[in-house]
Parts: structure tokens; sequence; C-alpha cells
């Protein structure tokens, strides 16, 4: 495959009139209908709605107008965003029968003031619900740099179209783990930022206290723009208004000198082999002075998995009275399972957060970014039902979220970042920072990938 555009290349050669937004849109059509057949990346082409988009940003520039910092970038959108005239599925059979959305999600609406050009929704684990993106609807989504794997999950078709250069920009979701994961699998970066941080209203919601959106790409700089584009308060999600604006583009080169860096041992220390080598590359290059323990980890991870479930069940239990056999299998018995635990073990599990929040904050007193693995490994086979972890073999849905699990359970804005490879399967490390610090995991990738350590590769296709 050729050279992949980044989306700040895109919108610069529109804005120079190198190329129309019409142009950019149709490329990027044509590449989705040459290498969707072989990903299964995206569930609905938007091919009308993109081309009006972009024939909107056509006009502005020919009337004169100063165009926004996305205008003609093609993006698209796991399927749990709301697009306006189309049925939100959220991965899932049941939604499907659901009227079509009234209106887009805020974070749509947003790249669209930003003059984005949306091409699509993709694929994903039903209701957000995995990590593996192997859809008992709508199929398994293929990892670009090797079609007999997963991508990841449970925003797999967001990192895959990325990945595979289809879009230069994706939205995802992340929970315990869902853009993450996927970013590191398919090699590409990946955000979850602070809980709060962007809005997430006409996202389909799988657990209301740990649900993050998120954006994708194959460079900083183009997730920090994509990111800054995503900020602002928003009525509309009632969490969505604690931090302020904090436009991250400005800051990428500032460097990382007056940055404390720290690596994340014990429970975050890997077994395997490739991600002890990237882990120590990232740490040199970053100058990482020291290690830290983030206390409880494990304990933090179960308490995740049980709020997570609790919260799932309790919201598709209407569902599951009446339409259980309509539901994946795999989602459906861990989402009973949710709704039928007791509500002590919740608030037990809740006190325990607000404690393991205060013991993880005082970390940051001393330094201002953690490294951590992103997955165990590389991305398992497709239909592949467990891994060697810990000397045990452990079910590969529920493990691939191990070091995710622990830091969105307490919203820390996290850069999911890979790391240079050649020749190997992607792996990627988590860039961690304090609560409405994002940009400060993002200076951190950006100087990993101009030290040429942090990089995307490009997938033979």
């Amino acid at each position: 495959m050729s050279g992949l555009p980044g989306a700040l290349d895109i919108a610069r050669d529109i804005r120079d009139g190198k190329m129309s937004a019409r142009e950019a849109a149709q490329q990027a059509l044509a590449r989705v209908a040459s290498l969707d057949p072989k990903l299964n990346a995206f569930t609905l082409v938007t091919s009308e709605r993109a081309l009006t988009e972009a024939a909107a940003v056509d006009a502005r520039r020919a009337r004169g107008e100063k165009l926004p910092s996305l205008a003609g970038v093609p993006y698209a959108v796991k399927n749990l965003y709301d697009i306006a005239g189309v049925t939100t599925l959220a991965g899932s059979r049941i939604e499907a029968s659901k009227p079509l959305a009234a209106r887009d999600a805020t974070a749509i609406a947003s790249l669209a003031k930003a003059g984005a050009v949306l091409v699509g929704a993709l694929n994903m684990d039903e209701y957000a619900y995995g990590f593996v993106t192997e859809n008992a609807h709508y199929g398994t989504t293929r990892n670009p740099h090797d079609p007999s794997r997963i991508c990841g999950g449970s925003s797999g078709g967001s990192a895959a179209s990325v990945a595979s250069g289809m879009v230069p920009l994706a939205l995802g979701s992340d929970t315990n783990g869902s853009i993450r994961v996927p970013a590191a699998l398919c090699g590409i970066f990946g955000l979850k930022p602070t809980y709060g941080r962007l809005s997430r209203a006409g996202a389909y919601p799988f657990s209301a206290s740990l649900d993050h959106v998120g954006p994708f790409a194959r460079s900083v700089a183009d997730l920090a723009a994509c990111y800054d584009a995503l900020q602002g308060s928003d009525a509309r999600d009632p969490v969505c208004r604690e931090g302020p604006p904090e436009p991250a583009s400005p800051d990428l080169a500032r460097g990382v000198k007056d940055l404390r860096v720290a690596v994340a041992g014990g429970y975050f220390a890997p077994e395997n082999a490739g991600l002890q080598e990237i882990l120590a590359r990232a740490a040199k290059a970053l100058n990482a002075s020291r290690q830290v323990e983030i206390p409880a980890a494990g304990h933090a991870r179960a308490a995740a998995f049980l709020i997570t479930a609790a919260e799932g069940g309790a919201l598709h239990l209407p569902d599951l009275k009446t339409r259980a056999a309509e539901f994946d299998p795999a989602v459906r018995d861990r989402l009973i399972a949710g709704a039928l635990i007791p509500a002590a073990w919740v608030i037990a599990a809740q006190r325990f957060r607000a404690w393991y929040r205060e013991q993880v904050l005082a970390l940051f007193r001393e330094s201002d970014i953690i490294l951590a693995p992103c997955s165990p490994g590389p991305a398992p086979g497709i239909g592949q039902e467990s891994m060697e972890l810990g000397g045990a073999m452990v079910n590969i849905r529920a493990s691939l979220g191990i070091y995710t699990q622990p830091l969105s359970f307490i919203g820390l804005p996290v850069v999911a970042a890979p790391i240079a490879q050649a020749g190997k399967l992607p792996l990627g490390i988590q860039i961690i920072a304090a609560p409405w610090r994002e940009s400060l995991a993002l200076r951190a990738a950006y100087a990993l990938e101009q030290e040429g350590i942090a990089a995307a590769p490009v997938p033979t296709l």
C-alpha cells in the first residue's frame, strides 16, 4: 500500500488549494471500498453525507473564508455514536430495530464544526463489552498487520480503519481499555482523556461511571488536533463540565526536559520480553528517573470488573428479560451475571475506588508521567480463547485489559503510543498523566515520535 495521508496534511493541502475536500472524500471512500472487504471495519459508509460535507468545505474556500482546523479531513466513528438519520447500533442486533437518531452525537457535531467529513460508522464488540471485535451480528474486524489476528476492542473497527489508512482519524470509546488495547494491537496512537473531559452525549452508554470517548490517529499531531476539536463543556453530558478547555497542539514541541517521568513496576511489570524492551526504550528516551508502584492495582481491576458488570447489567436488564436470544452470547452471559451482583458488593467496590484514587493521585506529586504497557502481548489469533499469563492459561476476552482497567477505573488521561519494532506485530505503551493533564501525555508521546521510537507502522495490505 502507498503512503497514508495524515489529517493535518490533508487539511493543509485543502487550505492551500492543492486538492479539494471532495477529492479527499472520494479518495477515502475509494480506500474503504478497496480495503474494507478484507478487514470488515465499517458497518455503514455514509457516502452521500461525506460528499455533502466536503462540498460545503469547498464552497467556504471558494468564498475566501478561513477554514477551520480539520476542514475536509475524512473520519469515521464507532457505531455507538449517534449519526443523524441513522440507527445507532452499538454493535447489537437489538438496537437495529430502534428509531433513527434525531441528531448527531456532540463529538460528531464538534468535528463537523472543525470541518471534518464523516465517511461512516465502525464495527465494535456488542454494547462495547469486549476486547476482540468478534461480533456475532456484524462479523469480526481483522487486524491490518495480520488479518488472521484480532484488532482488539471494543473500538476495533475504529483502530483498524486508521491503522489501514482508510481514514486518518476515528472516534472510539474506552470503559476499561477499549481505545488503548486496539490502538496497541493495531499499532496506532489513541487517547483516553480524563473522565469528564470530552462529552459522551449521543454515545450509547456501557458503564456510566467509567465511560470515556476519544480519538485514534497515526500521528501525535493528528491525535492532538482531533482532541482539541472535541473539547468543550456540554450540558447534555452532566459530567462534562469540570475541566476547562486545554488546547494540546501548541504545546507538543515544548519537549520533555521539564517532565518527571517514572515507570510503573510491580503489577505493571510485563512478562512479555517485547514489552520489556519497548518500555525500556521509551523510558530511556524520556529520561525516566524512577520506578513507582501503583498500589492495589489488581484490586482496582477486580473492582472495575464488578462495577462495569453491575452498571452494564442494570442498563440492559429489560432486554435481558425479554430479548435474551438476540444478544451476542459472549456478551449476554456477562450482562446477566452483572445484573445479579449484590448491591453491597458494588458499594464496597465504590468505597475502594475512592481510596484507590487518592493513593494513585499521590504518585503525581513526584511524577508528571508514568509509563506502563498497554496489552499483555501482541494481537492473539481470531477465535483464540486463551493465552498464557502469569504461568496460567487465562481467557483472552477477560485479560486483554489487565493493564488498562486499573487506570480508567479512576479516569486518568492516557495516550496509547505504538513503539516501533521492525518486522514484528505492533505493541504499545500507556503514557499516563494526572487528571486534566492530557497535554503532558501528548507531549511525551510527541517526543517519542520525534525520536523515531513511537511510530505507526504501515501494513502491507
